[in-house]
């Protein structure tokens, strides 16, 4: 049964996937990837379909600020390596080590979305408002549901380093870690695509 380990003793070299619960999480974990990749598919399709339909309101040559855009993308970026280093630190048993590249993680995030919402509110300060046009109805839903997919994943790492603020790593909790990771990787690359397809794209008209 999985539960904690020793620390002196050392642990497996992957002990996310040392259990029979951490490889069942793993395999959970990829069916539910499957179904928020087909999510944001339909989303991205939806605000293609629709990135043309300004009505009367402005386009998103006239919106976008690629210079605040970029910096935001650098945050989430940046927190996708932190994560990583923080996943290193936890298959060396370096728990001291890894809550910090883990809260860094989160700081980056937070930052990230700090920068999502001052965006927002310029926009709507602009007229550029959810009911504004089909356009802007999209591009809020599609960058809307990735603002909160980050929420959620903050939210998440948060819950974990709390909860397991004392206990070190274990072979119970480092599933749950790996896990968190690989779904703030995944938030990361859907932001890639978004920077790509609505932002370069919008620019670039």
């Amino acid at each position: 049964m999985a539960g904690a380990v020793d620390t002196s003793k050392g642990l497996p070299s992957h002990p996310e996937r040392a259990t029979l619960e951490g490889k069942n999480k793993f395999l959970g974990f990829w069916f539910f990837l499957g179904g928020e990749t087909i999510l944001f598919a339909t989303f991205f399709g939806t605000y293609l379909g629709l990135r043309n339909g300004i009505a009367d309101g402005p386009s998103s040559q006239e919106m976008f600020q690629l210079p605040l855009v970029f910096i935001m993308t650098m945050l989430l970026l940046t927190s996708s390596l932190t994560s990583v280093l923080a996943m290193f630190a936890m298959k060396k048993n370096k728990f001291g080590t890894f809550k910090i590249w883990m809260w860094i993680t989160v700081l980056l995030g937070l930052g990230f979305l700090g920068f999502e919402i001052f965006e927002f509110y310029e926009y709507v300060h602009h007229g550029f408002g959810y009911t504004t046009s089909a356009f802007s109805s999209s591009f809020f839903t599609l960058v809307g549901l990735h603002g909160a997919h980050v929420t959620f994943g903050l939210f998440w790492i948060m819950t974990l380093l709390i909860r397991y603020n004392k206990s070190g790593i274990t072979l119970t909790n480092a599933p749950k870690f790996y896990v968190a990771s690989l779904y703030w990787h995944f938030i990361d690359v859907v932001w890639v695509f978004i920077f790509t397809v609505v932002y370069l794209m919008g620019v670039g008209g």
